[in-house]
């Protein structure tokens, strides 16, 4: 019962570290109280980009005409078989993280853990009613839903994403509220199945600190699909006749089927008991440095806990750096060069600076874009549909961020974040070459726009 490293999270963070940690030689002890690959492979990304791509293969079959393909009887579609076959991916997926972290030696711990205390250089960690001690501790308890206090919501019957994902019946009607990545990647999905979907967002674009000129854009596109956008606008009350919402000191009310909130996560900071480290905290997370080392030094964390950017792909990364650090590697976390991604159809995504950041820190820069058009693949994929690439340069043309509007936005975003993790300029960047025909030319078309 004594281990090297305790993690405290089988999230992607947590799984991530105790593969890297084992195979560096630590013995490693995993406990997770729910289900390994935490919110991520359970109640989040996984399922959600599941049922997005059934959503996106019934938007194809509607618009076959485009390409010249007849489907000759009326295509439907079958929502109880959508939901099982992302319950299969689910538990697939689940089984394959639980099954290779095992393959590593760790020892899985499916209890709750406990922080109890440190005693001779020691922590202890209570789980299941046993006592473990290991000399480092990664703590990675991830996010749980933000619930606003809006008046009546406790008395509605609504849905986070949770139930979102679960349900086989869809409402009559939605309403959104919170217009960020999560909002309108359900707004996405619902409008494709059918449901007339409002989304309600208090900031005047949706997708928060996403590059506003492709947000406004994907809005543009939904607009004409049917959603219906308030922005700018405050959510008062929730009933069961709908919601009440207020802008401009004008209030009405959305009529809604069902409610799904959407305002954001916010860090699980309260059960793990690292309260009796006294472990500093900063806004709304654990504080860490560039290592993910807290203010105690055989102390980490990584994941939606540090409150810093709360993405699976960021909490691997983070992991890894951590467990770099214990090992005496030279690493460090870089959050200038993390990708976003919005799944919805077409996609969005983006990487490094926006415009708007650069423009409130006063900092010099110049845009090379173009439409995603001008990629020959993109149009033989993407009837009537143009894009966005837009670059971010700085005074020194060096690519200080990317952001794109048009599928596949999320696989592509990778090649312009090692542009701007090694700092390339436009002249070195021109020099990589892409496959023809590839959207992924989108790239080599901008850099000489």
């Amino acid at each position: 019962m004594r281990y090297d490293i305790a993690i405290i999270g089988g999230g992607p963070a947590g799984y991530t570290a105790a593969e890297r940690a084992a195979a560096g030689g630590l013995k490693t002890v995993l406990f997770e109280k729910k289900a390994i690959g935490g919110v991520c492979l359970n109640e989040g990304c996984i399922p959600t980009k599941t049922l997005l791509y059934s959503a996106k293969l019934w938007d194809t079959m509607k618009g076959a005409a485009k390409y010249g393909i007849t489907v000759p009887d009326a295509p439907a579609f079958d929502m109880g078989k959508i939901i099982d076959r992302k319950d299969k991916v689910v538990k697939k997926l689940t089984g394959g993280v639980k099954m290779t972290v095992g393959s590593y030696g760790v020892a899985i711990v499916e209890k709750e853990a406990v922080i109890a205390g440190e005693e001779n250089g020691m922590f202890r960690i209570v789980a299941g009613g046993e006592t473990y001690e290991a000399t480092y501790l990664l703590v990675c308890t991830g996010s749980d839903t933000v619930i606003p206090p809006i008046p009546g919501l406790s008395d509605t019957d609504y849905w986070t994403s949770k139930e979102a994902l679960e349900s086989k019946e869809l409402p009559r009607s939605l309403v959104i509220i919170g217009g960020g990545v999560i909002g309108m990647e359900f707004a996405s999905f619902f409008n494709s199945m059918g449901v007339k979907v409002s989304v309600v967002e208090m900031m005047p674009e949706i997708l928060g600190a996403m590059d506003k000129e492709t947000a406004g854009m994907l809005r543009s596109e939904y607009l004409k699909r049917g959603v219906n956008f308030y922005l700018g606008t405050k959510v008062t009350a929730v009933s069961h006749e709908g919601v009440t919402v207020e802008k401009d000191g004008k209030a009405s009310l959305i009529e809604a089927g069902k409610i799904l909130v959407s305002v954001g996560r916010k860090a699980n900071l309260g059960q793990a008991g690292l309260d009796k480290l006294n472990v500093e905290l900063l806004r709304n997370g654990v504080k860490v440095d560039e290592h993910m080392q807290t203010s105690h030094p055989r102390v980490y964390a990584c994941g939606d806990i540090t409150g810093r950017s709360m993405l699976a792909h960021t909490a691997i990364r983070e992991s890894e750096v951590a467990v770099n650090h214990i090992l005496g590697v030279e690493d460090a976390m870089n959050y200038d060069c993390i990708p976003g991604v919005v799944y919805t159809n077409p996609e969005v995504a983006g990487v490094g600076k926006t415009e708007e950041e650069l423009k409130a820190l006063g900092t010099g820069y110049h845009i090379q874009k173009l439409p995603m058009a001008y990629s020959g693949r993109f149009v033989a994929e993407n009837e009537l549909g143009n894009g966005l690439c837009k670059l971010v340069l700085d005074d020194g043309d060096r690519i200080i961020g990317c952001h794109l509007l048009g599928n596949p936005s999320s696989e592509i975003i990778v090649a312009a974040g090692i542009a701007v993790q090694h700092g390339y300029t436009v002249e070195e960047f021109q020099k990589s070459v892409f496959p023809h025909p590839t959207v992924g030319e989108i790239f080599h078309e901008t850099l000489f726009a």
